[in-house]
Parts: structure tokens; C-alpha cells; sequence
């Protein structure tokens, strides 16, 4: 196991070192040239120079690099010269040093990935949010992180800040004098990267916690490369001639690892451009040649439908990987789309706290109906409460370590997550005899509703602050399409009607409180909600609708 011995810091803003758990707290992390997985890192390394620099001293600068979707394509020597644009711009312009946190928000874009590479060159860290992200959710991630600087996208600048904040929020693609691009414009085309260590933050990716309070996980510059280096070399095996796309946002570590970090470690093109849904990606197939696609089941249901609906009319030609990840993948879908594709799906399973992927398998590795093994790299087993190792085909807690590893931004649930030197996912898993991982259930109150972790208490803060709801229990029930949907159990104040009319206000409500995705799809209205002769809310009698 390595051991934790921070290197000289570049950072300036001290703040990410400094909030980092003590190292009594963080998991084993397993670094090194083990088994001819990893490459020994050096000490002062910065990953954004990794993912540019050194892939174009390997392969030139003129291959392509960025589609944006609209017929734009940037090569790997026009990403660069953008991102030191911006990377001077904001140490110039901005007045960021080292250790300062970014806010990245906008929809995926090749303006977002260059700002974040260009977060990274100049050795700041990058909190990028999703776009949907309303107003209370992003000044709590802005007060926890400590952040003053922001470039947005100036069509998603609502909601940012209030007037009077102190976050300094630079908008890019507008047409203001003070808009990003319009102050990198003529800047030098090239920009010396900070001289970060290895072990210093590069990113802080915020999730729900099951108490609805988000987790900042920080991860490294080391931590960056490591992901591209275990799962995407040694289970994607991604090729320089490849095309990736997908539909998760870079504001998910799902999207940044298989949306700009895997593609620019091997060499690769992406497709950078704002989710249209399912049937815009399988046109977005045909017409850029994808041919590593990132996506949740939910998506792939859809396209088989729509593939069904409409036979012959999509050409998957060029897709040779397809991966799924952010909620089961049913061993009847896998099989479908490999009967209408000849594909066979890559499954896995990531979590923020890891950075990406650490179980899957593709090609002959892989069993319909499980996840798969242990990616290269990394190390898991099937726990009891005592955190002993169960015998295989008994049910109990994941665990897993690697070179990645979970160090939430001062959190105390740092001890529930990491125990005993193992990361504790949160999820309930068999191991089988032949040593595939199969997924049982979710061990805490986490909903995944079609690949995203929706905290039932968030969605019952935000209820509770309409005058009409006295009390609110928010669930996941099975869903045959998205895994889980959000269910809502709403005790009403007197006088106030159990009608679809109040549902619909509700759920309007809501979509303004947090964001779209994590709003209840349906709203029940019982007289009272089921507790325990305690007064404990009994959640598992509305999962199953008693």
C-alpha cells in the first residue's frame, strides 16, 4: 500500500490540502507499476499538460481533437492553443492562482472541456456543476468549496449568483466586452502548466448524499490519469482513430472521464455537444462516426425502441464500444442490444468517490446480468457488517480499493464511506464463483433513476418549503425503464385538495427549487405517512406501495 506522503504543493489558496481528510481516514491506495497496470507517476505532474502536451508530442497536433456537433472541429493543436489562451486569461486576466476553485457550468460544450483543461494547466481546481443546477444548490457546493471565481456559460448564467455575492462569475460564448473568449483572444497560444505534485487537487466533484447535504470529492492530478490508465486502457482499449460521445455531462465524473479525459489520453476525437436525447444520439452516431459510446441502460432502451420503430433507419455501422454504467444493466437488455447490434455492451460500475469505473469486463470477460471483475488496477470483495470477507454467493457490502479512493472535502462521512482501508460503495453485491461482481441492490436510501443518484431527502427539503405540504417521504420504485423512479409521499395541510391539479403545482414547484431531474414523476397524497410505534418513518412500506 502506498504511503501518505503528500509532495511540495503548488498551491497557493492552501484550502484543498488543507481540508482533506487526516490520513488515519483515507483508504489504501494502490499505486505503482503493479502487475504492468499503472506507470510510475512522477512527483510533479499536472494533468491537463498530460491529456494535451504529451499526447500531441506523441501523435502531432493535427489530429482531430473536438467536434462540437455543428460541423466545428477543432484539432489537438487548436484545443491547445485555446486552452492556454484561457489558461492565461484567467492567472492574467482573473487574478486565480494555484489551489483556487473554478465553478465550470454550462452544457457540454468544447468551450467547457477547454475551460476545464485550462483550470488544470493553471494548477486551480475545477468544481464543475450541471447546468440544471438551481440557485440554493449551487451557493451551498460555492460556500462548502470556498469558491470566488466562475466561468459560466452565458446561456446559463440565471441562477448563478444573486446580486451582492462575492463569486466573480466570467461568462464564455457571449458577446460582452468582459465575456472569457473575448479577453483570451489575443493572448500567446501557449502557456507553461503550472508545476503541480502529483498529489495535488485537481478537481472537486460534488454528489447527493443520502441526507440530500452534497460531498465534495477531491481527486488528483495523479487520480485523473489513473482512471484513463486502468479502465480505459486495459477494459475500453480505446484507439488514436476513435470517435467518443455520450450522453453524461461533464459535471459527472462518468462524463469527464469518457468524454475528455479518455479520449485525449489515447489520442482520440470526442463529441462535445448539449444532450438532445436518444434519438439525437443515435443520429449523432451516424452522422460523426461514433465509435465509443458513453450511456445509461435507460438510453440504450430507448434506442432499441427507436431502432424497432424505425428499422434501417440508423446507421450504427462505425460503433465498436459501448459502454453503461450509472445504474443496473438487466442481462435482457444486454442481450437485445447485442441481437440488434452485434455489439456487446461493456458494463460498470463507477462512483464519484472513485473517480470512475473500477468493476466491468468486456469482450470474453463478460457474463450477461453482471458487472463484471475487478478492473486492472484495482482490488474488490464482498464484506459483512464486520467488514470481513462473506464466501462467494453471499450477499453483502462492496468494497473496493485502487489508486483511486474516496477523500470527501472536510466530511465526517469520510468514516462511514472508508473503512478499515477499503472504500464501502454503498451498494449490496454477490460475488460468484467464477469471480464476477453481481449487483443486488442499493444498501442505503440512494435512488438511481436513469443513471442518476437522487437523495430522497433533498427532494423532501424542497417540499416541505411549499406552503401546502405538512410532511413528505421521497422513495425509489422500481421502474422497468429508468431502474427507479421518484415517488413522492405528500401529507397535505387541512383544506388543501389530493387533485392531479395540486400534483402538477407541486412537481412545478420543485423543478424550481432543485434540479429537473432529481423532481418526483409521480405524487401520491396519503392521509398520513407510516411510522413505527417510535415515530420512525417506515420507507420500506411506500417502496412497495403499502
Amino acid at each position: 500500500m502506498a504511503a501518505m506522503e503528500l509532495q511540495p504543493s503548488v498551491h497557493a489558496d492552501t484550502f484543498p490540502r488543507d481540508h482533506l481528510p487526516p490520513a488515519a481516514q483515507w483508504p489504501d491506495l494502490l499505486l505503482g507499476p503493479r502487475d504492468g497496470v499503472l506507470p510510475a507517476y512522477p512527483d510533479r505532474l499536472n494533468c491537463g499538460a498530460e491529456l494535451l502536451d504529451a499526447t500531441i508530442a506523441r501523435l502531432g497536433p493535427d489530429r482531430p481533437a473536438v467536434h462540437d456537433g455543428h460541423g466545428g472541429l477543432w484539432t489537438y493543436g487548436e484545443l491547445a492553443a485555446h486552452v492556454a489562451r484561457i489558461a492565461r486569461t484567467l492567472t492574467d486576466d482573473l487574478g486565480v492562482v494555484p489551489g483556487n476553485r473554478v465553478l465550470l457550468r454550462g452544457p457540454t460544450s468544447p468551450w467547457l472541456a477547454a475551460c476545464w483543461l485550462a483550470v488544470m494547466k493553471a494548477g486551480a481546481v475545477a468544481v464543475t456543476v450541471l447546468a440544471a443546477q438551481r440557485p440554493h444548490e449551487l451557493a451551498t457546493i460555492c460556500a462548502l468549496a470556498r469558491i470566488r471565481h466562475a466561468l459560466c456559460d452565458a446561456r446559463s448564467l440565471d441562477g448563478l449568483q444573486a446580486p451582492g455575492g462575492d463569486l466573480r462569475v466570467t461568462p464564455y460564448g457571449g458577446d460582452t466586452p468582459g465575456d472569457l473568449l473575448h479577453l483570451a483572444a489575443d493572448k500567446p497560444p501557449s502557456y507553461a502548466a503550472a508545476d503541480t505534485a502529483a498529489d495535488d487537487v485537481a478537481l472537486i466533484a460534488f454528489t447527493s448524499g443520502t441526507t440530500g447535504r452534497p460531498k465534495g470529492c477531491m481527486h488528483f492530478h495523479r487520480d485523473v490519469l489513473a482512471i484513463a490508465d486502468t479502465f480505459s486502457a486495459h477494459v475500453l482499449r480505446p484507439r488514436p482513430g476513435d470517435v467518443f460521445a455520450g450522453s453524461p455531462p461533464l459535471g459527472f465524473t462518468f462524463g469527464l472521464g469518457g468524454l475528455v479525459v479518455f479520449p485525449l489520453r489515447a489520442g482520440a476525437a470526442t463529441l462535445l455537444t448539449d444532450w438532445r436525447g436518444p434519438e439525437r444520439l443515435l443520429a449523432d452516431i451516424g452522422r460523426h462516426r461514433v465509435s465509443v459510446l458513453f450511456t445509461a441502460p435507460t438510453a440504450y432502451r430507448t434506442m432499441l425502441e427507436l431502432m424497432d420503430e424505425r428499422p434501417g433507419a440508423h446507421d450504427l455501422s462505425s460503433l465498436r464500444r459501448c459502454v453503461s454504467a450509472g445504474e443496473h444493466l438487466p442481462a435482457a437488455l444486454w442481450h437485445a442490444w447485442h441481437r440488434a447490434t452485434g455489439l456487446r455492451a461493456i458494463n460498470g460500475i463507477g462512483a464519484t468517490e472513485m473517480l470512475h469505473i473500477f468493476i466491468s469486463a468486456a469482450d470474453d470477460a463478460i457474463r450477461p446480468g453482471t458487472t463484471g471483475l475487478p478492473v486492472p488496477g484495482y482490488e474488490a470483495r464482498v464484506v459483512g457488517p464486520d467488514g470481513r470477507p462473506l464466501p462467494d454467493g453471499e450477499p453483502g457490502l462492496l468494497a473496493v480499493r485502487g489508486p483511486t479512493g474516496c477523500r470527501y472535502l472536510a466530511d465526517e462521512r469520510q468514516r462511514d464511506y472508508v473503512r478499515d482501508g477499503w472504500n464501502l460503495t454503498g451498494d449490496t453485491y454477490v460475488r460468484e464463483t467464477t469471480g464476477h461482481y453481481r449487483y443486488v441492490a442499493r444498501a442505503d436510501d440512494m435512488i438511481i433513476s436513469a443513471g442518476y443518484n437522487i437523495a430522497g431527502p433533498e427532494v423532501e427539503e424542497a417540499l416541505l418549503r411549499h406552503p401546502d405540504v405538512l410532511e413528505a417521504a421521497v422513495v425509489g420504485r422500481p421502474d422497468e425503464r429508468r431502474g427507479e423512479i421518484v415517488v413522492a409521499c405528500v401529507v397535505l395541510r387541512d383544506g388543501v385538495p389530493a387533485t392531479p391539479e395540486t400534483a402538477a403545482a407541486l412537481r412545478e414547484f420543485t423543478k424550481k427549487e432543485i434540479a429537473p431531474y432529481k423532481c418526483p414523476r409521480e405524487i401520491e397524497f396519503p392521509a398520513a405517512l407510516p411510522r413505527t410505534p417510535t415515530g420512525k418513518l417506515q420507507r420500506f412500506r411506500l417502496r412497495d406501495g403499502s
